[in-house]
């Protein structure tokens, strides 16, 4: 399959058991049908959903300590 973009080849790269179809030149990203959900499905089954007192979270922001970000299942999956 060839990128609606730019034309070039698509190549294909398989994350956490999903499939992802990518433009190497323009780094377009398309899914099957039904991928958008798989990775949905599982980015909820990772991180549940808490809610924490803002207060606590933003407490420490004073000391200058570098903020480390978790990283998230998109991340993994779309480092190409």
């Amino acid at each position: 399959m060839k990128c609606p973009i730019d034309d070039v080849e698509l190549v294909i790269a398989e994350r956490q058991g999903i499939e992802i179809d990518y433009c190497p030149k323009c780094r377009g990203v398309w899914l099957d049908r039904g991928e958008l959900d798989k990775i949905i499905e599982r980015s909820e089954q990772r991180a549940p959903r808490t809610h924490q007192d803002d207060g606590d979270r933003y407490r420490d922001r004073d000391e200058r300590r570098p903020y480390k970000k978790k990283k998230s299942i998109l991340g993994e999956i779309f480092d190409f």
